[in-house]
């Protein structure tokens, strides 16, 4: 029976909880969720949780903050002034917008603080300091052979 291991490409379905049960995301609607285990791809605690695995197996991971999407920095606030906002921005409180960076990506911020002329964001990933509880079930698994194919020209 083949087990899941690092390097191996997976396609499972999930369902990712908070500590309180609260779900965040789950796969069950939108279809399998397919990965190269150590990729990267998600978070290192949930790709590790895998490893082991066999095809059919179902199993809980509890991910740490540390090994899920990191512990909250609170330095990472940024206060900006209203009038650099667009106008046509509704602000509230627990909005998360999608903020352009200077290198071409977006960030994501979640709005904390309203002032008269600021607004305060929290670019913390929204589960950062927490801990995760995934239910995953092992659909397929394509074991990584270690070969590499090169193609004539």
């Amino acid at each position: 029976m083949k087990r899941a291991d690092l390097g191996d490409s997976v396609k499972i379905h999930y369902t990712g909880k908070l500590d309180n049960g609260l779900v965040f995301d789950c796969t069950k609607e939108r279809g399998p969720f397919e990965l190269k285990i150590g990729s990267g791809m998600a978070v290192p605690g949930f790709e590790m949780g895998m490893t082991g695995m066999a095809e059919g197996d179902k199993r809980t991971i509890k991910v740490s903050p540390e090994d899920g999407f990191g512990l909250r920095d609170e330095k990472l606030k940024d206060k900006v002034n209203r009038n650099d906002l667009p106008d046509n921005i509704i602000l509230e409180i627990g909005k998360q917008l999608m903020i352009p960076h200077p290198d071409g990506d977006f960030i994501r911020a979640t709005v904390i603080e309203i002032e008269r002329d600021t607004v305060v964001f929290d670019i913390n990933h929204p589960l950062a300091g927490k801990t995760l509880v995934f239910e995953v079930e092992m659909l397929d698994i394509s074991k990584n052979d270690g070969s590499c194919h090169l193609s004539e020209k």
